[in-house]
């Protein structure tokens, strides 16, 4: 019987799982660097880059502030998503630690 109980369990844990990645989808975080502005959705698909100045002077100050948007907007986006499946893992008796 416990062999049903392990399988009950992984289902459970795949059904919830689909359902974070459903939620990650939806959530969308931001970061800000100089004149860049990145948003991201959980999943960590960018969503958008904004330039939010009319003149661009320095083209390698802009790359520095996409890249560093980038690195901060993916960073959001990877807690957000860590929070979300340390709640999942946590429900699992002592499951994987994030």
């Amino acid at each position: 019987m416990a062999m049903f109980g392990k399988a009950k369990e992984q289902y459970e844990f795949v059904k919830k799982a689909r359902e974070i990645q459903k939620k990650l989808k939806g959530e969308i975080v931001e970061a800000e660097s100089g004149d860049i502005k990145v948003k991201m959705n959980g999943e960590m698909k960018v969503q958008s880059v904004e330039i939010t100045s009319d003149e661009v002077d320095d083209v390698r100050q802009l790359e520095k502030d996409i890249k560093s948007a980038m690195d901060s907007v993916t960073e959001k986006a990877q807690k957000v998503a860590q929070s979300m499946m340390k709640d999942v893992m946590g429900g699992m008796g002592g499951g994987m630690p994030f």
